[in-house]
């Protein structure tokens, strides 16, 4: 039943404008906000804390939504995570991460002929630290997330799901040739998406 009432949502995401509506690459913050939305995964980099590869980089995918499908999103990347996953142990350690998501796994980049290492095929790269939400905003959470992804809410429940949030601390943009452009917290969360 549950997917029978996504339709009505993806319906809604391709009727505004799906993928196609990028904005200018001149308007960074707004491009971050719309790449989040867009993308259901994301690559979370952590610093190992098991051996033999304690303290070195170690990256993991992860589903994520920053809201259900539709126009906008919240633009905080949420995650359902579980104490058994082995970068969830790193976080334990330290919270620091950092996110990357890119237009990639859209249909955009593959209708446009671009590469995933093409900078015209957005990606968005966090730093900041991974937290656990506290149970007002686990019910946005669980939206965001349920809604994208159905299937969590069949997981396993003897390993102790939680709902999480990715904090942001700094953000870069790569969306065209010339360079990752920075844009601020303050910028990416008040720009309209």
């Amino acid at each position: 039943m549950m997917r029978l009432l996504l339709l009505p949502w993806a319906l809604l995401a391709l009727v505004a404008g799906g993928v196609a509506g990028i904005p200018p690459h001149e308007d960074a913050a707004r491009v971050a906000r719309y790449v989040v939305h867009q993308c259901d995964w994301g690559a979370l980099a952590t610093l190992s804390a098991r051996e033999p590869l304690r303290g070195r980089p170690f990256a993991n995918v992860f589903s994520l939504s920053d809201g259900p499908p539709g126009p906008r999103g919240s633009g905080v990347p949420y995650l359902y995570l579980t104490a058994l996953e082995v970068s969830v142990q790193d976080l334990q350690v330290d919270a620091n991460a950092s996110l990357t998501v890119s237009l990639a796994q859209t249909p955009y980049c593959k209708k446009k002929s671009y590469d995933p290492q093409n900078p015209l095929c957005a990606h968005i790269i966090f730093s900041g630290t991974v937290d656990k939400v506290n149970d007002t905003e686990a019910v946005f959470a669980k939206l965001a997330l349920f809604s994208r992804h159905p299937e969590m809410a069949s997981w396993p429940r003897d390993h102790n799901w939680f709902f999480a949030k990715f904090n942001i601390t700094n953000i870069w943009v790569l969306d065209y040739f010339g360079g990752l452009k920075t844009v601020t917290p303050q910028e990416y969360y008040n720009v309209t998406p």
